[in-house]
């Protein structure tokens, strides 16, 4: 798609500038219709160096220092400018909230009337599915592989552990009207914390379901997935059961963080007494290592309770299939450098998908970068503890834990594969690339995996 006012190439965007760190940022050509391109990847460049330079000032306390890199960045920064600007005036959004975080009484006064509307974060996710195509493809590969399980399957029950797209289900119930032997009686059950989407799910799916004429019931659940009652699921046995988790998981690694503090590092907080002290955390080790630390062995992935608790639960269920969806990036490292340096890379791409699909002035790309990536950014940045809860983690990390928990892998088929990469030509996603390793498939941005998807199914223990 073309660009109106701005284009973004793999030549241009932030993943190039990624590779030229090590370059100096005056490097030159003698060409002169190279030199606006050289310019323009020296900003990007000079705006990286500089963000990785207060984040570590951040880091270590240095407050004095780290303002200055912040008022250096601000003057680069712009929220409609390129995809380096925008992700960078997130940036230094996130690192300031990091800092006043050290001064609570402030901290609060500033944020006291911030008012959180359901509404627009319902808009925002709807944006996101609408201009990227993750989310699509992410259904489109869920549903095949459910597809594909439940092959001659007379009732299926499927647990939707973030029920808030309808189109997902609605895709699956006119494919399942299709089949050879007929639809099954068909049993979804939808957890979400907002009672009224779930209403909105439960009058598009029921209406659907009665013009196609397959027999439906819909289980609303309202609630946190932490909080999640497995009881109230309602499985009843007969049905094959499936279960869809799309960016969730992840979710629940915050309570186990915040379970395994040390009292040293209780005690380190309760000795600080100035901003400095409090940002020093990242170096007097405030937080033991996360048992979802790269600093961790994998053996502490059995002290990771809440997660592996719920997890422990879904395999008592014996579903035929769990297909789970993630981000491939580490959000959840010990220190903050850690974090910075992966966000910074992952969101740059991300940023960069939109710069390649929708003009700078778009109010609705705006939104996705305001609402969802910053506020994410922000979450991973400036928050620690139970606050903390985008806890991305790579699929090499999930891989164990769901075998620890009795899940044997089911390799995704290559129609999932196929179905997705029709899907990217149909609607011209130019950029984007699905890729298979291990029976599991890949969501790239060019070349840099950002989403995967794998499958899963009850194993019993030997």
């Amino acid at each position: 798609m073309a660009q109106e006012d701005g284009s973004s190439s793999i030549n241009s965007s932030p993943l190039h500038l990624f590779s030229l760190m090590s370059l100096s940022p005056s490097f030159g050509s003698q060409y002169p219709w190279l030199r606006e391109t050289e310019v323009e990847e020296s900003r990007g460049l000079h705006l990286i160096q500089l963000l990785v330079g207060c984040a570590n000032h951040v880091a270590a306390g240095n407050i004095q220092n780290a303002n200055i890199g912040l008022e250096q960045i601000n003057n680069l920064a712009s929220a409609d400018g390129n995809t380096m600007q925008r992700i960078a005036a997130y940036f230094t959004e996130a690192l300031a909230n990091r800092m006043l975080k050290g001064l609570p009484g402030l901290y609060k006064a500033i944020n006291s009337t911030r008012i959180t509307s359901i509404s627009e974060e319902i808009l925002v996710k709807k944006l996101f599915f609408d201009l990227c195509p993750f989310l699509r493809l992410s259904y489109i590969i869920t549903n095949q592989a459910i597809l594909e399980a439940m092959e001659g399957e007379k009732m299926v029950h499927i647990i939707d552990l973030c029920s808030s797209e309808p189109a997902q289900w609605i895709n699956l119930l006119q494919s399942l009207r299709a089949r050879p032997e007929g639809p099954p009686h068909l049993r979804i059950t939808g957890i979400h914390q907002q009672k009224e989407v779930l209403e909105q799910m439960a009058f598009q799916l029921n209406e659907e379901a009665e013009k196609l004429d397959i027999p439906f019931q819909f289980n609303p659940i309202v609630s946190r997935l932490e909080n999640l009652d497995i009881d109230s699921l309602r499985y009843k046995s007969g049905y094959a059961l499936a279960i869809s988790s799309v960016l969730q998981l992840h979710t629940l690694l915050a309570f186990d963080d915040e379970t395994n503090r040390s009292p040293t590092s209780r005690r380190v907080l309760m000795k600080s007494h100035t901003l400095g002290d409090f940002l020093r955390k990242d170096v007097t080790n405030k937080f033991s290592p996360s048992p979802d630390s790269p600093s961790s062995s994998p053996l502490s992935l059995t002290s990771s309770s809440k997660l592996m608790n719920f997890l422990n639960a879904l395999w008592t269920l014996s579903p035929k299939l769990m297909v789970v969806t993630e981000q491939e990036s580490n959000h959840n490292g010990f220190s903050l450098m850690d974090r910075a340096f992966e966000t910074l890379n992952f969101y740059a791409a991300l940023f960069d998908c939109l710069e390649s699909t929708v003009t700078r002035a778009s109010l609705e790309r705006q939104k996705i970068e305001k609402m969802l990536f910053g506020e994410e950014i922000k979450n991973i940045i400036a928050c620690e503890g139970l606050e903390r809860r985008v806890r991305h983690e790579k699929l090499e990390k999930w891989v164990p834990r769901l075998e620890l928990a009795g899940f044997g892998r089911v390799p995704l088929s290559y129609n999932g594969m196929l179905l997705a990469r029709r899907l990217l030509n149909n609607y011209g996603y130019d950029g984007y690339n699905v890729k298979e390793d291990n029976g599991c498939l890949f969501i790239c941005w060019h070349n840099q995996p950002l989403y995967t998807i794998s499958a899963w199914k009850f194993k019993r223990y030997s």
